[in-house]
């Protein structure tokens, strides 16, 4: 963190800002055909006090930022809500996207990353143990035997709480994508997706310059960075501790040396948490004062008040 160059670290967290701006844009639209055309500030910072909230507790995010509005805009909870739904539903789809473009990109390294620190540890491991040829057969038999096991006995895992919920996500998912037809202005929408994730590729690719030994990385880094290190965040609230270590691993890939990996993902994590905690907490200071004219603010205003 001392070598490191900030100048690169804060245009980072500016594009990190210009990605919410746009998500509150599109979240703006998606509110309109339910009869609702809320404030810009409003919605934005809303967005903040969401993203501030979810370092908290996993999905506090979501509430909260719809009872902003529900607060200052006056729009019902549930119809706020759902909106979330479809937008969250929309994000997954294009992180699954992204997760196959990745795979196919990055295959090669992925697979030889496998060989090297999965395989052949274990290969050494059983060959000690005069077990060496029993391991390929061990592998394709475990593929092939839950395989067969799934397809057996697929009806029984219907009815499984991890399978009915997979299966409802999955009906949300196509729900909420399907629900973009109804919108006034679906190019709009489309954009500012695609503006998002555009952004979250750059916030991560543009830190990279910050450091001398990761200033060559392009593209494919990037990305795969991008991927694997939102599934970090998804597995463990607000990826701390293992965003970095996702990130290192992940940068093994491209020929990074693990130490300097760590630091970078630490530069990562750290420089989107700070931007969120800055930004969160203005968001809780200024809102009240934007909306002053109608909520709060009314000491004494008249002789019952007194």
């Amino acid at each position: 963190m001392g070598r490191a160059n900030y100048f690169w670290i804060i245009i980072s967290m500016i594009v990190g800002i210009l990605s919410h701006a746009s998500r509150a844009r599109r979240w703006t639209i998606l509110m309109e055909p339910l009869g609702h055309k809320p404030k810009y500030n409003n919605v934005f910072l809303a967005v903040f006090i969401g993203y501030f909230a979810n370092l908290a507790l996993p999905r506090l995010g979501e509430i909260s930022r719809c009872g902003v509005l529900a607060r200052y805009e006056k729009i019902p909870f549930n119809q706020s809500f759902g909106t979330v739904i479809s937008e969250r539903a929309l994000d997954m789809l294009v992180f699954i996207l992204l997760f196959f473009i990745n795979l196919a990109l990055q295959f090669h390294l992925i697979s030889h990353y496998v060989d090297v620190h999965i395989y052949t540890p274990l290969y050494i491991k059983a060959e000690e143990a005069g077990h060496a040829g029993l391991l390929k057969w061990l592998i394709v038999g475990g593929i092939i035997g839950t395989l067969i096991l799934i397809y057996v006995f697929r009806r029984r895992f219907y009815h499984l709480n991890t399978v009915q919920k997979i299966r409802e996500m999955g009906k949300g998912l196509w729900d909420g994508i399907w629900s973009i037809r109804y919108l006034d202005k679906p190019f709009e929408f489309i954009f500012h997706t695609i503006f998002i994730w555009v952004a979250y590729f750059l916030m991560a690719w543009i830190v990279f310059l910050s450091l001398e030994e990761t200033a060559t990385l392009g593209f494919n880094a990037g990305l795969a960075v991008l991927v694997f290190g939102s599934i970090g965040i998804i597995l463990v609230q607000g990826g701390i501790g293992v965003y970095p270590a996702i990130v290192a691993e992940t940068l093994v890939l491209f020929g990074i040396a693990s130490p300097t990996g760590y630091a970078m993902g630490w530069l990562l994590w750290t420089s989107q948490t700070l931007m969120i905690i800055i930004m969160g907490a203005a968001a809780l200071l200024i809102l009240p004062l934007i909306n002053h004219k109608s909520y709060g603010f009314r000491i004494f205003s008249s002789q019952e008040d007194f």
